[in-house]
């Protein structure tokens, strides 16, 4: 039988916890629902041959589809457009008997053979006009054809120019500079235990509106099926305005599907918090939207985020480089549900919990005390 160990590290200068699980000597990972940076693990399987979702939709595949292969289509679409429609010329010019001949009125200026037509081709879309070739009045069928390659070219530059400036204007794009925490918390707020995330905006713009939403989502298996089951978490501030980095903070009061689940019960769930931010962006008037996922292992008990905005004398400042940073603060090893019945009777002395160790003391949290109040003992 397999074994797990647990390493925990305590960094006392950076004050910060990497919890490390191991199985078998490797580092064992859970299948996340989405990553961190957003994107959810869910792999489609279609029928074999099925494009229609693609081809139906053609423009938000071409949006989506990475920039390598944007510049192949774009490149493509170009070359093969040059092939075709000097291949058109070529035969009204053979038709017309100018690449037999040089004595007769062309129906192109410099156009015998293939070559000739293709670089017309190419001078005509590109509008480059050197002056050596040019259309005659003596073919119908040669203005016709190059009526319809002008139109043709004049779509295509629109197409092309539009789906590159939409691409380069995407909402991924400016979502990355919008970042949420690499980890949650669990701390005491008004004598409440609360869970809480940070977000802010790394490129220093003034988000004045936006909605914050988070979900706990897990699967199950009935009847050999997989179900996948959403609870929404209630947020006490949902709407934010993020001009300086704030702390999103959701309760841990009945009601909450993390209420009766304590430090040791975290360790052991199998959940994801996806947080989700949508706002609208200063400069483009584009609708963004930047989400994350936490599992219980992202989740530190008895922590909080270190203070990052500070008053100056001419500004407020923020130090991002301590954006993810968490510090030790007591808070009792138990439930919001046990704690709540703890400390819902004040008559009873103080219920000493301990929460971790560090170089031979005990540091301990007591539920009937101010939160910032650590009481320390020698082992």
């Amino acid at each position: 039988m397999s074994t797990e160990s647990e390493e925990h590290i305590i960094d006392i200068n950076s004050t910060s916890v990497h919890t490390l699980s191991k199985k078998n000597g490797k580092e064992r990972r859970r299948l996340r629902y989405m990553q961190k940076d957003g994107r959810f693990q869910v792999a489609f399987q279609k029928p074999p041959g099925d494009w229609s979702p693609y081809l139906l939709d053609i423009f938000t595949t071409l949006i989506e589809i990475r920039w390598r292969m944007m510049f192949l289509l774009f490149s493509l679409s170009y070359i093969l457009s040059w092939i075709f429609f000097g291949l058109c010329y070529w035969l009204i010019a053979y038709i017309h008997g100018d690449t037999q001949s040089s004595d007769n009125n062309p129906c192109m200026d410099n156009v015998r053979g293939f070559t000739g037509a293709f670089l017309f081709s190419m001078e005509t879309q590109a509008t480059i006009g050197y002056g050596s070739r040019g259309m005659t009045e003596n073919c119908i069928g040669a203005i016709i054809v190059v009526t319809i390659h002008n139109l043709f070219s004049c779509f295509l530059d629109t197409i092309i120019i539009g789906i590159i400036v939409v691409k380069m204007a995407s909402a991924r794009r400016r979502s990355q500079a919008v970042r949420f925490s690499s980890s949650a918390v669990v701390n005491l707020q008004n004598r409440v235990l609360c869970l809480s995330w940070r977000l802010g905006d790394f490129r220093g713009n003034h988000i004045l509106e936006g909605v914050v939403k988070a979900h706990l989502v897990r699967h199950v298996k009935k009847r050999g099926s997989v179900v996948m089951l959403y609870q929404d978490l209630d947020l006490e501030n949902p709407h934010v305005v993020l001009v300086t980095p704030t702390t999103i903070v959701h309760k841990l009061k009945p009601g909450s599907p993390l209420y009766r689940i304590g430090p040791d019960e975290l360790k052991r769930k199998k959940f994801e918090l996806l947080i989700s931010f949508t706002y609208t962006g200063d400069s483009t008037g584009l609708l963004h939207q930047t989400r994350t996922s936490y599992t219980s292992a992202d989740i530190r008990w008895g922590q909080r985020f270190h203070d990052i905005l500070k008053v100056g004398k001419r500004h407020y400042k923020v130090d991002y480089a301590m954006f993810n940073e968490t510090t030790w603060v007591p808070v009792p090893r138990l439930c919001a549900e046990a704690y709540e019945r703890e400390s819902g009777h004040p008559n009873e002395r103080n219920s000493l919990l301990p929460s971790f160790t560090v170089n031979s003391h005990i540091y301990w949290a007591t539920t009937n005390s101010p939160e910032e109040v650590v009481m320390q003992t020698s082992l």
